[in-house]
């Protein structure tokens, strides 16, 4: 589910004069949205360590794979998963054709916008959501409606586009990183075609580098015309401990740097760093209730607390979101 990495070419879309190349990008500063601090000046350490050729750390740039995660990791993940909130509204539009769901849990509780029953249920109340309101029609037909939802859609507090809410910060991270030879992926716990529509566009990865959770899916002849269609049924979970596995079936490597947010991403993170050389681990701390949201270890959604403690003892950076980040959001295009 994920490949090589875009260079130059496509980093001037993403970060305009951050992808000026090797040169230029060491002689500017790679991340002008975040404040100097030490969250800043590990991750630069780490990129100037293993890609200083002669120096002990050095890692040949194909084996420079960086993995992140996306939900609270590169955009909002409050007050709900953004593919939960398609989800909702793919469930209040099938309402109709479904009278037994508004007696029925999970749905009950999404018909009436009950995100604590919701979020009670855990992992299997979300997939029951999902495998209902993503299943029934082709992949071609299921990349269209998200695409048309994210068009219209708006995050509740914010009152923008989903994907106008990239963290502008964690794009320059992107940036810096592929203009120093790395190949950067997306892993994350959401649908594999849910994101795949739009991360180009937004963080710059291509969607061979995306890696998900999946639905089966089978090869069908409909109407003369052969095509993919989607079952609800559960395929794969790239969450928690999926995730180390998820990476190892797409990408064939180990990555040696991680980033996420919540105890989702503690297995990747500890995959990643606990295993020799030098190694990059990053947790993005939610800690900014006025420009986006502060949460952690109380949180049903990005919940962050066996992370968080394992961070001091493997040494992992810790972004404090209200200390570290001068700005949260990427400039919205005129």
């Amino acid at each position: 589910m994920l490949k090589t990495m875009l260079k130059i070419g496509l980093a001037l879309v993403v970060a305009g004069p951050l992808w000026l190349g090797g040169a230029a990008a060491q002689q500017s500063d790679p991340l002008p949205s975040w404040n100097d601090g030490p969250a800043k000046r590990s991750i630069i350490e780490f990129v100037t360590t293993v890609t200083r050729e002669g120096s002990p750390d050095f890692v040949a740039p194909a084996d420079r794979l960086a993995v992140f995660d996306n939900d609270g990791t590169l955009w909002p993940e409050q007050p709900m998963y953004v593919q939960l909130a398609f989800a909702l509204d793919r469930i209040k539009a099938l309402a109709p054709m479904n009278p037994d769901w508004k007696d029925r849990q999970p749905f009950k509780a999404a018909l009436e916008g009950d995100l604590r029953t919701l979020a009670s249920g855990g992992n299997r109340a979300i997939a029951d959501l999902v495998t209902a309101s993503h299943a029934g029609m082709t992949s071609s037909q299921f990349t269209a409606i998200v695409t048309a939802w994210l068009a219209s859609a708006r995050h509740p507090r914010f009152g923008t586009p989903y994907t106008d809410l990239a963290y502008q910060p964690m794009r320059e991270v992107l940036a810096y990183l592929g203009a120093n030879g790395f190949t950067t992926a997306i892993v994350s716990g959401g649908g594999l075609e849910f994101m795949r529509p739009w991360t180009e566009r937004v963080y710059g990865v291509a969607k061979e580098r995306v890696i998900g959770s999946t639905i089966k899916t089978r090869f069908e002849m409909r109407d003369g015309r052969p095509e993919l269609f989607r079952l609800p049924e559960v395929d794969f979970v790239d969450d928690g401990p999926g995730k180390p596995v998820g990476i190892d079936r797409q990408m064939g490597a180990r990555p040696i740097a991680a980033f996420g947010n919540s105890d989702g991403d503690l297995q990747m993170l500890q995959w990643t760093t606990m295993s020799g050389g030098r190694r990059l681990g990053v947790i993005v701390h939610h800690t900014d209730g006025e420009r986006e949201f502060a949460y952690d270890r109380a949180s049903p959604f990005g919940h962050l607390d066996k992370a968080l403690d394992a961070a001091a003892a493997n040494r992992w950076t810790v972004v404090d979101m209200k200390r570290d980040w001068k700005t949260i959001f990427a400039p919205v295009k005129p």
